[in-house]
């Protein structure tokens, strides 16, 4: 059944949650039993404590082992995000419990110091976010990002940054003091350059144009950053691929990565919704592309596959964005290694 979004929102879906018993449904259409939302609800902020600050992953299709989120749930209502199928975990939805109730972890800080403070801990490279936007809406409010990232300089502690929003910006003085000892990589993740698109694929995230003008900020004054161009999503967004790279290495970034959409859990039946709904023209096509590159599935948690596909689709795609990076990147251009010499951690007596 097509379900119209709600503005802003991704999605106005509430897909059952998986590990719950019961759900909520509406029998009666003539009004004896009420949706949960009859419009757009506004954002829980729910305050929370962790017992660790980093998640650890042995994926061996990720580059980093350790990441950590500050927040659970995201604003930015991207359609296409894995993440939404964890918030099951949490007791909400993935679809629009996913964007209106948004966990704080309001002790991170502490419980990331109390591990870098261990003495058996060795430094490596801390993902920042791995699962849900670290710079999204709540960030502007919380500023626990903002306080990882001190957290790190104080520490000297090696941090790599991903995301979508130009909330970034913000933490530019921060950001230069990390990158002058060796410690930050930034990325910023475009997938799009037309405004209109932006507004259906991922709400409340900032526009490509944005997002260039970030790069070249933070490249002039020595800041290393690069791009991902992700998700790719055949028939919605491939046709940008060669400006995006021709775009943002122009502007200064130093490295081009890119991802394949999957969708996993819920996110399947979401993201098909939200074709119907905007592109019911191509909806079926679409989804039949994204089977090929998944050996004909569209959930796919094989290691490998399920970031860069398989078959000749995802050759096609592969070729684009190598053929792109060849033309416009250069061959001497490259993120400069992290310097995990400096760690001051490992309960270390700190001096200065």
């Amino acid at each position: 059944m097509k379900v119209a979004s709600f503005k802003g929102r991704g999605t106005s879906q509430q897909p059952g949650n998986v590990y719950e018993k019961n759900d909520f449904v509406q029998e009666h259409m003539e009004g004896v039993d009420l949706p949960i939302y009859e419009e757009n609800p506004r954002t829980k902020f729910i305050k929370i404590n962790t017992k660790s600050a980093l998640s650890v992953n042995d994926s061996p299709d990720l580059p980093l082992s350790y990441s950590i989120n500050p927040y659970q749930g995201c604003e930015h209502g991207c359609i296409y995000c894995y993440a939404r199928n964890s918030h099951q975990y949490w007791g909400y939805d993935s679809g629009l419990g996913f964007e209106t109730n948004i966990l704080v972890k309001a002790n991170i800080i502490e419980q990331l110091k109390r591990q870098f403070e261990k003495p058996t801990y060795q430094a490596q490279a801390i993902m920042l976010s791995g699962n849900t936007d670290c710079y999204q809406p709540a960030e502007s409010k919380f500023k626990l990002t903002k306080k990882v990232l001190e957290t790190c300089l104080e520490y000297k502690h090696p941090v790599s940054i991903i995301t979508k929003n130009s909330l970034i910006e913000r933490d530019f003085e921060l950001l230069k003091k990390l990158a002058s000892k060796n410690l930050v990589h930034v990325y910023l993740s475009i997938n799009h350059l037309d405004n209109e698109l932006k507004l259906l694929l991922e709400p409340r995230t900032a526009i490509a144009g944005k997002k260039i003008e970030i790069i070249r900020k933070f490249s002039t004054a020595g800041i290393p950053i690069g791009i991902m161009v992700a998700p790719i999503i055949p028939g919605i967004n491939t046709d940008a691929i060669p400006k995006i790279i021709k775009l943002a290495v122009k502007a200064g970034a130093k490295k081009v990565g890119y991802t394949v959409v999957r969708l996993n859990g819920h996110v399947k039946d979401l993201f098909h919704n939200w074709l119907l709904e905007h592109f019911p023209d191509r909806a079926e096509k679409v989804m039949h592309q994204i089977e090929a590159l998944h050996g004909g599935n569209v959930n796919d948690s094989d290691w490998g596959r399920r970031l860069k596909g398989e078959g000749v689709l995802a050759q096609t795609i592969s070729d684009l964005v190598q053929i792109s990076i060849r033309k416009h990147l250069p061959k001497d251009a490259k993120m400069p290694a992290f310097d995990f010499s400096q760690f001051i951690g490992n309960g270390q007596t700190k001096l200065f």
